[in-house]
């Protein structure tokens, strides 16, 4: 009696199973009808539409990598999904389901847009390990088409704010064959959430992508104006890595030029190699800092600080030339000085000998006259130029020319206040400037 029970479960389960693979044999059967009706008699050259209205293409964007970004070369790499949909009347159909979903053996068998990106210099459709493109039908004949695509495209920049500067990087994409009077394209979800970019996606080190505009217009060429959708990526540099790389070492060397003035003005070794290398190491700074640029022929801002910063340096060089030359002029001069007095007093005492010397030993008084002259030298004020100064250095051999050149006193205070100022005046005006003219996404 047990034994009955357990055969009829078995029996109910056999049944269950045979209606199940019954059911999806049936479920499956439907869908290949589904689909053999479909295609029947569909001509995949003729767009939805042909011969009648426009066909809208709503798109979307979903930025899954964005960055680099190369100054140099002028361009920007992104990753992302590329949606597209569409309705086509001829793939409506009735059935157990509401969405077709089909692989990409399926895309090649109906029309698709043949959208393209006009500013791009590179572009891949992925296919590892199959191509990655999703491919829907819906029961009314909506037709969603997505795939994944890395795009290089170009980006125009204007580096005259470097690097204070922002970017607005356009991707613009349209039919190639296809007018506006045929196809148009839109904004599946309007301006505001048609292009997503979450910020995990986001691999920029030298930038911020703080947001993008989007916007539609009509591209008017030879063979006809072409429907094209816009999205300007706008993007802010970031200023950290050049004032550590750039500006703040210009700034120190600036300062150590200017210590020059502190250093007493006999030193002249000193100062004179202080000078030469700060010029030195300015000039190293600036072939450094535009090694990351394109070969632009303007010049950008740190161009203009490093300009000026290489003024300040070698007018710190020629502030020391400025003073060696004067306090060699005053030492020839002051030695001028003294040479003749030591002249006149040497006249002054002869004179003196003659009227006290008697005629009757004209000899011998001439003899005392001329010891006198010899004590007098040997003893006197007049000091022989040393060599340093018959070369020019500005070290004193007179006391009167020793202590701080009014050169120096006045350079001082002039140099710092001065480089202060350039610097407050310089950094409020790029830092405060708006760098990216929104109102040139929109033209």
């Amino acid at each position: 009696m047990a034994a009955a029970p357990l055969s009829v479960a078995a029996l109910i389960c056999l049944i269950s199973v045979a209606k199940a693979q019954g059911g999806e044999k049936v479920y499956s059967d439907n869908i290949t009808r589904i689909l053999d009706r479909l295609l029947d008699g569909y001509d995949n050259r003729l767009r939805p539409g042909s011969g009648g209205g426009i066909t809208e293409v709503k798109t979307d964007i979903f930025v899954t990598s964005f960055g680099p970004v190369s100054d140099v070369e002028m361009e920007f790499t992104m990753d992302m999904f590329f949606r597209q949909m569409w309705v086509d009347e001829r793939l409506k159909f009735e059935g157990p389901i509401e969405i077709l979903r089909l692989n990409n053996r399926m895309v090649d068998k109906i029309w698709t847009p043949d959208a393209f990106f006009r500013n791009s210099k590179k572009s891949i459709s992925h296919n590892m390990t199959t191509p990655n493109k999703l491919f829907r039908i819906m029961q009314n004949g909506t037709v969603l088409y997505t795939m994944r695509l890395t795009i290089s495209a170009e980006c125009p920049m204007n580096l005259m704010d470097f690097p204070m500067d922002g970017h607005a990087c356009p991707l613009r994409f349209g039919s190639y064959a296809y007018t506006n009077s045929e196809i148009i394209f839109t904004w599946r979800k309007g301006l505001a959430g048609s292009v997503e970019c979450p910020k995990e996606s986001i691999s920029l080190l030298q930038y911020d992508l703080i947001g993008q505009i989007l916007s539609s217009e009509i591209m008017r060429l030879n063979t006809g104006h072409y429907s094209v959708q816009v999205v300007h990526f706008l993007l802010q540099r970031k200023l950290g890595y050049y004032l550590i790389q750039t500006y703040i070492p210009l700034i120190m060397v600036v300062v150590l030029s200017q210590v020059s003035f502190w250093i007493n003005k006999e030193s002249v070794p000193a100062r004179t190699v202080a000078g030469i290398t700060t010029v030195l190491t300015m000039t190293t700074l600036s072939i450094s800092a535009r090694q990351s640029l394109p070969k632009v022929a303007y010049a950008t801002a740190m161009d203009w600080f490093i300009a000026v910063c290489f003024a300040f340096v070698a007018s710190a060089l020629v502030e020391f030339a400025a003073v060696n030359y004067f306090a060699t002029l005053q030492a020839n001069r002051l030695k001028m000085q003294r040479a003749r007095q030591d002249r006149l007093e040497v006249l002054a005492t002869g004179s003196d000998d003659d009227d006290t010397i008697s005629t009757d030993s004209s000899h011998r008084g001439g003899l005392k006259r001329r010891n006198h002259s010899v004590s007098c030298s040997e003893a006197g004020d007049i000091t022989p130029v040393p060599i340093f100064l018959q070369q020019g250095s500005a070290v004193p051999s007179i006391p009167q020319l020793a202590g701080t050149s009014p050169i120096d006193l006045y350079a001082r205070i002039l140099f710092p206040l001065t480089f202060a100022l350039f610097n407050l005046g310089y950094w409020y005006i790029y830092l405060t400037k708006e760098t990216i003219d929104s109102a040139m996404c929109l033209v």
